[in-house]
């Protein structure tokens, strides 16, 4: 109970103490206090759910489990190194004359509200609450992604709220629908929008309002997880914002909204009895690879080619928990690890990169390895991570999620090669020259914080050459969650 009530507690008292502090030269290091604790505190609450099971929190409105828990450290964990990384990066562009004092505090407190409220998103067992938490999650980041008050931030600013507005009132309408069904079956006073007490009743659930709901649910949710055609905010928010804000978004926020549809998918299964939810998960999560890994050749600015393959990325997870079962449950969950692990450590060398060159545009950024080995060799290392190569992690759950696909669904096949294919030699393409080609431009005054690229490269490469056997079991417990058998 102390270590739940520190999870939550921790974020949200240290983005009131920025509020009002935020500004000071000690602000990134406060920033960074507070999420340390906080991830020590979901450490914490994690052995203590993997020694005692599954837990309910404060009259049931707060929900521990297997799935959720294991995104919950993951979520910590990422804010924390994000937090270090941001430290001489905010600085530098405080230096630059981006960032005002004002702008410093606005920053680092929306900072740690952004991650209480994905951290809110995981716990709660109330799907409306759910709903206000993504809610108010996507108001933080709007204000961080506008922080530098750029015509081209505050337009990237404004697509993100809009779009995901809507996205959001559709899954406000889901979770109403959703609401009407249970309280057929457990009473106006039965607690119908707690998740647990659906998971109790989801086959005595109308199927026909159940099968309406989740479709609101996927596209409202499917909004926030870059689904295509829904992505269209992803790229301008990832190029505009600043680049800490870039990798919780990868890292973090479309974790969370994917989490949110699994939720939905559990209950869709139980109460349709079909493949209903999981063949929409499939087709947007292939028309997303698909649609993702052609527009990254068109890309000229380094920031939106990543976004993009976060698109191409989260859409391969979201196909693999289409599919189901428990191989591809399990390869869903470890892809959701590996690439917030990989695409937030691209992202920490690409913003060291950029502000060494003044410029996010690929054709103006060169000689990396000559500027700074570390940051080349991070980005290159990073690129080649995330592309699947060997012995990455990302390679060992792209692996299990083909050949699944070619034993459950061989149509999708072809077209999931092609996309990675087409995805591999864009990516590379552009960024071998970015590392290895010749340039002038001088080091920067500040050294760069490229502990946590490191340390996300070396997790991801355990990863994938072996994994924990409690991680292991955390990932398997989750996957029969799922529903894989």
């Amino acid at each position: 109970m102390e270590a739940f009530l520190f999870v939550l507690g921790l974020p949200l008292a240290g983005s009131a103490v920025l509020g009002l502090v935020g500004q000071r030269d000690a602000a990134p290091e406060i920033n960074v206090a507070f999420s340390l604790a906080t991830f020590i505190a979901a450490a914490a609450l994690t052995a203590q759910v993997i020694a005692s099971g599954p837990m309910l929190v404060l009259q049931q409105q707060f929900f521990v489990d297997p799935l959720n828990v294991f995104l919950v450290t993951l979520t910590a964990f990422v804010a924390f190194t994000t937090a270090l990384f941001a430290r001489p990066y905010m600085r530098t562009e405080r230096d630059h004359g981006k960032m005002t004092p004002p702008r410093m505090r606005l920053f680092h407190s929306m900072y740690q509200l952004f991650t209480f409220t994905m951290l809110l998103a995981l716990l709660t067992n109330n799907m409306g609450l759910l709903w206000v938490a993504l809610e108010a999650a996507t108001l933080a980041t709007v204000l961080l992604v506008a922080v530098y008050r750029t015509p081209a931030s505050l337009e990237a600013a404004w697509k993100y709220f809009i779009l995901c507005g809507v996205g959001i009132a559709q899954a406000l309408f889901g979770t109403i629908l959703l609401y009407l069904a249970a309280e057929r079956v457990i009473g106006a006073e039965g607690g119908g929008l707690l998740w647990t007490n659906l998971d109790a009743v989801k086959s005595q659930l109308e199927p026909t309002v159940i099968a309406l709901a989740y479709v609101f649910l996927l596209v409202g949710y499917g909004t926030k997880v870059g689904l295509a055609p829904l992505h269209n905010w992803l790229p301008d928010a990832h190029a505009e914002g600043p680049t800490p804000i870039s990798a919780v978004l990868s890292g973090l926020l479309l974790n969370v909204a994917l989490y949110a549809v699994l939720r939905c998918k559990v209950l869709a299964d139980g109460a349709l009895g079909t493949r209903f939810a999981g063949d929409l998960m499939m087709g947007f999560g292939l028309l997303s690879v698909v649609l993702a890994a052609f527009f990254l050749s068109r890309q000229r600015d380094i920031k939106r080619m990543f976004a993009y393959s976060s698109i191409e990325h989260m859409g391969l997870i979201t196909f693999a928990f289409g599919m189901g079962g428990a191989i591809a449950s399990f390869a869903g969950l470890l892809h959701m690890t590996v690439h917030s692990l990989v695409k937030s450590a691209i992202f920490f060398a690409v913003g060291h990169a950029a502000q060494k060159a003044g410029t996010q545009v690929m054709d103006d950024i060169r000689g990396l390895l000559r500027i700074s080995p570390t940051v080349g060799w991070g980005l290159m290392i990073g690129t080649l991570a995330i592309l699947g190569m060997p012995p990455f992690g990302v390679f060992a759950s792209e692996f299990l999620i083909l050949t699944t696909a070619m034993r459950e669904y061989p149509w999708t096949t072809p077209l999931l090669l092609l996309a990675l294919g087409v995805a591999f030699a864009a990516i590379l393409g552009k960024v071998q020259p970015m590392v290895f080609g010749e340039t002038s431009v001088k080091r920067l005054a500040r050294p760069p914080a490229l502990i946590p690229v490191f340390v996300h490269l070396g997790l991801a490469l355990l990863l994938g050459l072996y994994i924990p056997p409690y991680l292991n079991d955390w990932y398997q417990q989750a996957a029969r969650l799922l529903g894989g058998s």
